[in-house]
C-alpha cells in the first residue's frame, strides 16, 4: 500500500487526474446541475454534489494510473 501512496502522489499521475477531473466534472456538472447554476438557485446540497462530481473522475483516474503502473513493472 506505501508503494502504491507514492505512485499516487506522483506528479504526473496528480496532473493527469486533475486533467481528467476538471474535464469530465465540469461536463457532468453541466448536465446535472447546470439548470440550478443559470437560474442562480445553487444551494448547499448541490454544492457538495458537485464537488464529488470533480472528485470521483479524479480518483478513478488515479487509480487507474497507479494500477498501470504497477502492472507495468
Amino acid at each position: 500500500m506505501n508503494e502504491w501512496l507514492k505512485i499516487a502522489i506522483r506528479r504526473d499521475v496528480v496532473i493527469r487526474g486533475a486533467k481528467v477531473g476538471l474535464i469530465v466534472g465540469t461536463i457532468l456538472t453541466a448536465i446535472n446541475h447546470g439548470d440550478l447554476i443559470l437560474a442562480g438557485t445553487l444551494d448547499v446540497n448541490s454544492a457538495w454534489k458537485i464537488s464529488l462530481t470533480y472528485l470521483v473522475p479524479y480518483c478513478v483516474s488515479t487509480y487507474a494510473g497507479v494500477e498501470a503502473i504497477l502492472k507495468s513493472r
